[in-house]
């Protein structure tokens, strides 16, 4: 394994991606489809960690002047063997490269601040411009006061394209403006309460160094979203966009299936090939099947280190899933039925908007459906016209992503139980007193309250009452507890008094008709493998034993005599 090239985990620059020699997997292409697609303005948008600043940098790379030629950092690459007229354009243009990702900030002040520590780094790397008898004294003014983070915040609306203009200006060559991770500091304003006063700002900003710039050559923009052209790219022509359902690009952002098994083959895993698709494929870019680059990557340089390592949610580890947390708490019973047939497999149609509007995600449930799909939480298996709309057919991806919704869910529910103003204290009260009866009616009655998968069978019954009898006063909740002559499913003892102890045991049922025999069987293990008997050592007076049965949303729930103790 020592001469075999390293895994690029959060290398993000094409130029030590190359030096220091890691993995990696040729998209340079990207840039000869750039060159051939001739648009003024082009944003790229993908879910979060599929490549988009890498291929920013690789661009970045690839176009820009410098002292010491970047050419080699191609050699041997897909766009050295695309044709002369590509490799022409290599180190031909100054390049303005801004990423936007660092202003994810909760306030307007903060987020101005960070947004002028971009533009000191970038005036910086540009500051040779002030040698320049080309430029003014009055310009020579501004471009320090923007050096030394001096200038005043209306100066800062235009500060990119006075930039590309003293750039223009000074050498003859009008500059490349990439801007990388655009939307971040809109998500995060939209958050924090500060929408209006960000995306003013961010929309001043972008419209002068875009709209009618004489000293521009072309911009690329990356983003999560496409922001509605109305509040942000009024105006914008010459204006393309690039997202998951265009078959142009499909392919640049993310690795194909032809890319991950080259991978696994070259790290001697080839054994994990159905594993890592069933966890990171899925997504559907254009018409291109395309692997999670982030989760993939992550688990070659696990199982590199350990072959025998399993798949498992890298991706949810890389955010705060603040959008499917939204999704779940707001749910209102129509979309908690939705959410549960998509983690079942199933899935649900909705209007298709590739235009965000921010308010409409709140409002509007195509708009949240669509913000899934355009995040990665979902991915689009059909889309087709129906009267003056685009219907999207959409699905959970993969494994990896149905992992996220049911730890979310879980989560979820716990919240929910513990909330001081839900009445899940009837539930335990009905337990201790030994009434089955109400003790179904209260377990059916949160079973229908909340988003449910059932596909996992036990294991999501077994959490799911786990969390509903927890944290109560004077009482421990334990799970899978070795017992008798078996392993009990819950247990809840009264501490530090030996009053009550509670033996549950759980089954499911396959279909309703099936329901109570399957309560039976389980109070039958209950007694047969003498889960009382620890207890009566231990002092207690009093042992209560449940089975309990579930089918889907419905509960069954038998109880033994209680056992006395003197």
């Amino acid at each position: 394994m020592s001469d075999l090239k390293r895994v690029p985990i959060g290398i993000e620059d094409f130029k030590e991606m190359i030096d220091k020699d890691y993995y990696f997997v040729d998209k340079t292409l990207l840039i000869k489809e750039l060159i051939d697609n001739l648009a003024k303005v082009q944003l790229f948008t993908r879910p979060r960690r599929f490549g988009k600043t890498l291929n920013m940098k690789m661009i970045q790379r690839f176009f820009e002047t410098t002292p010491e030629s970047n050419a080699y950092l191609f050699d041997g690459l897909a766009i050295t063997k695309a044709g002369e007229k590509y490799m022409k354009e290599q180190g031909k243009y100054p390049v303005i490269f801004l990423t936007l990702k660092e202003l994810g900030a909760s306030d307007y002040e903060s987020a101005l601040k960070s947004f002028k520590e971009i533009i000191r780094y970038e005036y910086t790397r540009h500051q040779e411009v002030l040698e320049s008898p080309k430029l003014n004294e009055k310009e020579k003014e501004l471009f320090t006061l923007f050096l030394n983070e001096e200038a005043d915040e209306l100066s800062y609306r235009s500060a990119i394209k006075f930039l590309s203009d003293c750039i223009y200006k000074t050498t003859g060559t009008k500059a490349i403006i990439l801007i990388d991770e655009y939307d971040v500091p809109l998500d995060y304003a939209w958050q924090n309460g500060f929408y209006d006063k960000m995306i003013d700002f961010i929309r001043t900003a972008l419209s002068s160094a875009l709209k009618t710039n004489d000293s521009l050559e072309f911009a690329c923009l990356t983003g999560c979203l496409r922001i509605s052209k109305e509040s942000i790219f009024t105006g914008l022509n010459n204006f393309d966009v690039h997202s998951i359902t265009n078959d142009l690009f499909s392919d640049c952002f993310g690795f194909t299936e032809a890319e991950v098994k080259k991978m696994l083959e070259y790290y001697n895993l080839n054994s994990k090939m159905n594993e890592v698709k069933e966890w990171y494929d899925g997504y559907l870019f254009g018409q291109k099947e395309i692997y999670n680059p982030w989760s993939v990557l992550k688990f070659l340089k696990d199982a590199n280190a350990n072959p025998k390592v399993s798949c498992s949610a890298y991706w949810s580890n890389t955010s705060s899933n603040a959008i499917v947390k939204d999704l779940v708490q707001n749910a209102d019973l129509e979309t908690k039925q939705k959410i549960e047939t998509l983690i079942n497999g199933g899935t649900v149609k909705a209007e298709l908007h590739e235009e965000i509007v921010y308010a409409d995600v709140q409002t509007k449930i195509d708009g949240i459906w669509n913000m899934l799909m355009l995040t990665g939480y979902l991915k689009p298996i059909k889309i087709e016209s129906v009267d003056v709309m685009r219907v999207a057919t959409l699905k959970i991806p993969n494994k990896e992503i149905n992992f996220i919704y049911r730890g979310i869910i879980s989560d979820w529910i716990k919240e929910e139980i513990r909330n001081p103003a839900n009445e899940s204290n009837k539930v335990f009260e009905a337990l201790v007193a030994g009434n089955a009866e109400e003790l179904q009616d209260e377990i059916s009655f949160w079973l229908k309250s909340t988003i449910s998968y059932f596909d996992a069978q036990e294991l999501f019954y077994h959490g799911f009452m786990t969390a509903l009898l927890a944290q109560h006063k004077g009482y421990l909740t334990k799970s899978n507890r070795e017992n008798g002559d078996g392993r009990t499913d819950i247990t809840v003892e009264s501490y530090p008094r030996s009053d009550v102890a509670i033996v549950i045991e759980l089954k499911v049922a396959k279909t309703l008709d099936t329901l109570a025999d399957k309560a039976d069987e389980a109070l039958a293990q209950a007694v047969a493998n003498n889960y009382d008997r620890e207890y009566k050592l231990m002092g207690y007076k009093k042992v209560i034993k449940y089975g309990i049965s579930f089918w889907k949303k419905t509960c069954n729930v038998r109880i033994a005599e209680e056992k006395i103790y003197k």
